[in-house]
């Protein structure tokens, strides 16, 4: 069965259904599934996840990466992280996801809307809303993690909102030599900048990441995109 619309686009529908009807994300995306023949959203969404664009891209990742992705708010970079995240998860690697941005609950509902069940991987994943989250608090969290431990950092552009932590080029610095020592794969969540007009350019890339302070890109290895619907990977 083929799916009628964009895996991207139903979600986008489940979410106003939930805030219309007021019910939760999770029976929201059932509702959707159900409009498209399947029984419940897990099982559109395994359906949608046959070659995905996150196994993809979890292919080309090797560890010590760091890896950026970018996209406009609500065109599914948080979601695309997680996707990650389970990819590692599903070859048996712990995953780790810090955030300034989301509640436990907010993430648990994206995991839903992406058809996976959290407690299926719950001895791999690890969720962190420390106020402290900053390169050297993330260095410690992850200190005696296992090779190939993929963790994601919501968001790149938050880790120097406090006065008293590092500059962002040097919290990038630190974390990239901890990757590369350690073999563990950092995803990091990255806001695009204004500017970026989808007219004349449908995806935005590597010069459209928002720097509120100044931050060599070229300590990234590799780099996803997000559109409409639309993705890219470019080496960054």
């Amino acid at each position: 069965m083929r799916l009628p619309a964009p895996v991207y686009h139903l979600k986008r529908q489940a979410r106003l259904l939930s805030r219309e009807a007021k019910i939760p994300l999770h029976q929201a995306l059932d509702r959707i599934a159900a409009q498209q023949g399947f029984a419940r959203w897990s099982l559109l969404a395994t359906k949608a996840s046959e070659g995905t664009p996150a196994s993809k891209l979890f292919a080309q990742l090797a560890p010590g990466d760091l890896v950026l992705v970018g996209a406009r708010p609500g065109h599914g970079k948080t979601l695309m992280s997680l996707e990650l995240a389970v990819e590692a998860m599903k070859s048996g690697h712990r995953s780790v996801f810090f955030t300034l941005e989301y509640t436990q609950r907010d993430v648990l509902e994206r995991f839903h809307a992406i058809g996976v069940e959290p407690a299926r991987f719950n001895d791999l994943f690890e969720f962190d809303t420390s106020d402290a989250i900053c390169a050297d608090y993330i260095v410690r969290r992850l200190g005696s993690v296992p090779r190939g431990t993929l963790a994601v950092i919501d968001y790149l552009q938050l880790l120097d909102q406090k006065r008293e932590n590092p500059a962002l080029m040097d919290q990038v610095r630190t974390l990239k030599a901890f990757a590369r020592d350690c073999g563990v794969i950092l995803v990091f969540i990255s806001q695009i900048d204004r500017s970026y007009d989808p007219s004349t350019k449908p995806v935005p890339d590597i010069a459209d990441i928002r720097l509120p302070n100044p931050l060599d890109l070229s300590l990234f290895d590799k780099a996803c995109f997000l559109n409409k619907g639309e993705i890219r990977f470019q080496a960054a």
